[in-house]
Formats: structure tokens, sequence, C-alpha cells
């Protein structure tokens, strides 16, 4: 049975974010393989985290800047270590390489941070995004990571193409995963056009893209009140600071709800999603929720990008506020082009997120690198020489840390 070690940069909490949602289909997907899986984390237990034991997973709490790591993944021998997001490599790389040099190194990206970062500072500075602005330290840790990594999954296709146009890395050492979807799971009917009311959004108030796409939401929803002063804007997400609970306004119909205990349900009960996103990076769950669920939605290029290929939006694309909200009244009020963007929704569904189609590659992607690690790696030198030279530095840090902590 192949052992796998998953390094969590937090505990999975699918209900709170597309990242634990698409932590746990790897998960899954390694577990109906029936391979042995163990997830492991640095970082704090949490009131939202799932119950792996629930799904055959065993957990364990580890340390950063500490030997005791060592002794635990010798034990553990793992066949394969799967690093959620750079900074779990960064800071545990070595320590593999060293103790299990011949499991199969993998990183999840979940999306590029040095994209989502760099957009994040041309938007601060209220100018247009451009690939200099890619050339930072993040992004220098970030592909550096990948680089030292046998496989690294990114789940978006734009990302896919800036690595190898931008970055120039190998595409051997990348492998397209975007959310996978249980296609014969979907619900065949939701509730009618007549039966929803009201617009919603959903999203993790930690997350800044989400964050800022609320307050954008303050200048946008105005203009769709004036078209439709019955409606509702109803506001979810988890770890909703007083800063987001501060905005909640009854009078105005811009209501922060908060935590919501079945996100697929309230996306059921809305009739538009609005999602607009003015930077960030990878794709975006709450749009794929929508689209699983039935439920059009109003979102920018941002949010829409490598999300569906040529097709149709399951709604509309919209960048400036005021067309933004023309959107979202017009998709409220006609039915014709709610049911249009229904049928997008589910093409969409069909050709980019079968969960089948994309764990079978995945797997296959995994026993073709193990069956070739060796040329693989050889293949890579840049990889091993960043292991050589910048792990060294990572390395006698972390013990300086640790000698320092003693």
């Amino acid at each position: 049975m192949k052992k796998v070690l998953v390094i969590g940069y937090v505990w999975p909490e699918p209900n709170s974010s597309a990242a634990g949602t698409h932590m746990m289909s790897l998960l899954n997907a390694f577990r109906a393989q029936n391979w042995q899986v163990e997830f492991a984390s640095p970082a704090q237990k949490t009131e939202h985290m799932v119950n792996l034991d629930d799904y055959g997973i065993s957990s364990a709490t580890i340390a950063l800047n500490c030997s005791s790591f060592d002794e635990y993944v010798s034990d553990y021998a793992p066949d394969m270590v799967m690093f959620d997001r750079f900074m779990m490599e960064e800071q545990f790389g070595w320590r593999v390489d060293k103790h299990c040099p011949n499991a199969l190194k993998i990183l999840d990206t979940e999306d590029l941070q040095c994209l989502r970062n760099a957009r994040h500072e041309a938007h601060k500075g209220n100018r247009e995004f451009n690939h200099s602005d890619l050339h930072s330290d993040i992004a220098k840790r970030e592909i550096a990571a990948i680089l030292r990594c046998d496989i690294s999954l990114i789940i978006s296709s734009f990302e896919m193409q800036l690595l190898a146009d931008v970055f120039k890395v190998d595409s051997r050492l990348l492998h397209h995963l975007p959310f996978m979807v249980d296609l014969t799971a979907l619900p065949v009917q939701t509730k009618s056009f007549a039966q929803r009311q009201h617009f919603m959004t959903i999203g993790n108030f930690r997350h800044a893209p989400n964050w800022d796409a609320v307050l954008y939401l303050q200048q946008i929803w105005p203009l769709i009140r004036k078209q439709l002063p019955q409606a509702e804007l109803h506001i979810y997400g988890s770890y909703p600071p007083p800063k987001a609970t501060a905005l909640n306004n009854p009078k105005t119909g811009f209501l922060i709800k908060g935590w919501a205990d079945d996100a697929y349900k309230v996306m059921e009960d809305a009739r538009v999603c609005l999602s607009p996103l003015r930077f960030g990076a990878g794709i975006k769950g709450k749009l794929l929720e929508a689209m699983i669920m039935q439920t059009p939605s109003v979102t920018t290029s941002i949010g829409s990008e490598a999300m569906h290929n040529d097709l149709p939006w399951a709604g509309t694309i919209a960048d400036e506020a005021q067309q933004f909200a023309d959107a979202a009244v017009t998709l409220y009020q006609e039915q014709l082009l709610f049911k249009k963007a229904q049928k997008n929704a589910q093409a969409i569904l069909n050709a980019t997120y079968d969960k089948t189609a994309l764990t079978a590659n995945l797997i296959d992607k995994i026993i073709t690198t193990e069956d070739q690690l060796t040329a693989h790696r050889e293949a890579n030198f840049t990889g091993q020489m960043l292991k050589h030279h910048t792990m060294r530095s990572t390395q006698y840090m972390a013990q300086w840390i640790e000698a320092k902590n003693k």
C-alpha cells in the first residue's frame, strides 16, 4: 500500500473555503486508490475543520523549525509527500529530501500566490497589472518551490500558461488540475426562477480578494437597489471581522449573514450570485458552487478567468460598477436569460470539472512520474541546483531558529 503524507498549511475546512474543498477532493482521490493517507499540519486546529477520521485519513500535529519532524517523517516513511502551498515546501521540503529522498514530492499550489499578490499591489496602486509586477520576492520563492518538486498541481489554465510564458517552467513539472466535481451527484432540479429571491455572495472574509469584493459591493449595491428597491443582498462567509459586521444595513438590504451552515442551500435560495472580484488568482469556488446549484452569476474577468474556457459564461461578465449592476438587474428580472445561464453552467461543468476524468489523469501523472523518477529529476537540473544551494540556507536558518528557541 502506497503511503501518502500531506503537509497542510491549515487544517481542511471545506465549508469555509474553496481551498479546503479542493484539498478534501485530493485526499479522497488518494484514498480511492486504497493508499494510506496521513494529513499533518503545524497550524492550530479550528472549529470548522473537517473530521479526517471520518474519511479514513489519519492526522498528526507537527512543529515548525523543529527536528522532531525528522523522526516523524522517517518513522512514517512516505512514498509520496504533498505540500499544501509553497510555504510548507520551504519549511519541510529539505527535511523530506534528507530523510525520504526517494519520496515523490508534489506541490499543491492552490493558486499562484505571486499572481494574486501582484494583482493586489497593482489594484492598491490603482493601475493595470502587468507581468513586471510578477518579479517579486514571493514569485522567486514560489517558483523555486515548484522547481524543487517533482510535480506541481496548477488549478488554473491561465496560470499554466503564465508559468510557461513568463517563468519558463518545464511543462513536465506541472499538472493542470481544476476543481473535481462528481457530475453524477449534481442536483437534477433546483428551485425555479419564481421560487428564488434576492442576491447573494459568499467567501471567507480572511481572504483579501473576498473582502475587497464586499467593499466594492458597497459601491455597486446602491445602483442595483435603485432599480430593485425590494431586493436584498445576503453576504455569507466564515470568520467575519467586526469591520464586516459593521456594514450590515437592513434599511438598504445590505445584509452581512456571516457563516452559512449549508453553502449550497443559500446559493440555491438566491436568484443571482454576485462576485465582483477585482484581483485574485486560481479559480473561484463560489462560482463553481453557483453553477452546481444552477444559480446564475455576475462576475468580473478576474472572477471568470480560466473557469469556462471558450464556453459562454453561466451569467454575465462585467468589469465596471454600473455595467455590473445593470447586468445583475437584467439577470434578476429576465427568466429566459436566467434559464440560458443555467444551461451554460451545465455545459461548463461537463466540459471542465469531471471528477472521474480529472482523477484518472492525476493518478496517471503520479504513477508515470514515479516510474521514471530518476530520469525526471535529472532532466530538472535547475531544481537540483535549488535543492543544493537554496535549501541549504533554509536548513541552516531552521536549525538556528530551533537552537535559539531552546
